[in-house]
C-alpha cells in the first residue's frame, strides 16, 4: 500500500512545547509495551493528539491503519472509525476507547433501509461517505471522503445514477464541483449543521479580514459563505499559504489544536454557532486520555466484525484507496 502522503507524524509533545503530563507519559509506555499505534482524528482533544503516532483526516488514517504493522491499534474516534481500521486490517486488534463514541451522521443511514432501497431499485451505484456503519459500506460500491469525494465521484460510469449517502450537505456540494447529478439520502452531521450565516457573520464582522474556511458538511448556507471549502486535511496547507494573521475555522473545534502546531505564527479562530463560542463534537469528546490509558491496560473495548460484513465492506474501501492514489 503506497503511504498516504500528508498524513501527519506527531512527535509525543503537546502542542506549544508543553512538556508531557505523567498521564501522557504513562500512555507512550504502554504504547510501546502493547505494541500498539495510536491514531487520532483531527476533532480529538489536545493531550490525545500530544500522544498519537498519526493525526489525520479519514482518508489519511484509513492508510495508516491498513499499514499497520503493530499487533494492536488504538482508534481515537468514534465507531465508525475504528470499523474502518478493522475492515482494511483484519489481522491486527483494533480498540476504541470509548465504545459509545458514535456518530449521528453514521446513524441517520440504518443499514436495513439503504438494502430496501437498492433491492428496490438495484441499478442504483451508491457512493458512502466514510461516515458510515461497516454494514452500510458492505452495501456500497465506493467510499469516499471528504477530502477524495469529487475525484472518486468523477470515476464512476456516467451510465449510472449515484445514490450518496448518508451527508446530504456534503454530496450537494460534490454534485456541484462534478456536474454529476446524484440522488442524496437526507442525513447530516449535527455538529456542522449547527453552523449559522448569522454566527459566521457575526464572526467575520469581530475579525476583518480574516478569511473563513469550511468543511463541505456545513449548509450550503454557511459554505457560501467560506473563502474555501474543503477536508481538514486540505485545511492544513489551505491554512498554511494564507498571509492574513487570523482564519476563522468552521468546523469541529478540535482542529485547532492542529493547525496551532502545523502552522504557528497566525491566530485560529473556533466559528461560532448560535448557542456557543465554538463547536465540539460530543462523540468526539467521548474519548479521554484516561480512557486511551485504560483501553491500553485492559485490551478493551474491542472492535469486534462478523467477518462476512468485514470482507464486503473492504472492496469498496479498497476501491477508494485505489482510486484516491
Amino acid at each position: 500500500m503506497t503511504p498516504y502522503p500528508t498524513a501527519s507524524v506527531f512527535p509525543p509533545l503537546p502542542a506549544g512545547g508543553t512538556p508531557l503530563s505523567d498521564l501522557q507519559r504513562e500512555v507512550l509506555a504502554l504504547k510501546e509495551a502493547k505494541d500498539a499505534l495510536i491514531l487520532a482524528h483531527n476533532y480529538q482533544c489536545e493531550d490525545i493528539q500530544g500522544v498519537a503516532d498519526f493525526v489525520g483526516d479519514s482518508l489519511g488514517l484509513a492508510y495508516k491503519a491498513a499499514e499497520a504493522r503493530r499487533a494492536t491499534i488504538v482508534f481515537c474516534g468514534v465507531h465508525f472509525m475504528a470499523e474502518t481500521a478493522k475492515i482494511v486490517n483484519p489481522t491486527r486488534r483494533v480498540l476504541l476507547p470509548d465504545l459509545e463514541a458514535g456518530c449521528s451522521l453514521a446513524d441517520s443511514c440504518p443499514a436495513d433501509k439503504l438494502a430496501a432501497i437498492k433491492a428496490a431499485d438495484p441499478s442504483l451505484y451508491v457512493v458512502a461517505y466514510i461516515n458510515c456503519s461497516a454494514a452500510v459500506k458492505a452495501l456500497s460500491d465506493v467510499i469516499v471522503t471528504s477530502g477524495n469525494a469529487s475525484k472518486i465521484v468523477g470515476k464512476v460510469p456516467a451510465d449510472r445514477r449515484i445514490l450518496f449517502v448518508p451527508d446530504q450537505n456534503l454530496g450537494r456540494w460534490v454534485a456541484g464541483k462534478t456536474g454529476r447529478a446524484m440522488q442524496l439520502w437526507p442525513g447530516n452531521c449535527y455538529a456542522h449543521v449547527q453552523f449559522t450565516p448569522g454566527a459566521l457573520l457575526r464572526a467575520k464582522a469581530a475579525h476583518p479580514g480574516a478569511p473563513v474556511v469550511a468543511h463541505p458538511e456545513c449548509t450550503e448556507a454557511v459554505r457560501e459563505l467560506a473563502d474555501m471549502v474543503c477536508s481538514t486535511e486540505l485545511m492544513v496547507d489551505w491554512c498554511r499559504r494564507q498571509s492574513a494573521g487570523t482564519i476563522i475555522i468552521t468546523t469541529e473545534a478540535g482542529m485547532i489544536h492542529r493547525l496551532r502546531r502545523e502552522v504557528p505564527g497566525k491566530t485560529f479562530v473556533a466559528a461560532p454557532t448560535d448557542r456557543c463560542s465554538c463547536n465540539e463534537c460530543k462523540f468526539m469528546k467521548m474519548n479521554t486520555l484516561v480512557k486511551v490509558r485504560d483501553c491500553l491496560l485492559h485490551g478493551s473495548p474491542e472492535i469486534i466484525l462478523p467477518e462476512t460484513t468485514r470482507a464486503a465492506a473492504e472492496i469498496p474501501l479498497r476501491r477508494m484507496l485505489e482510486w484516491s492514489l
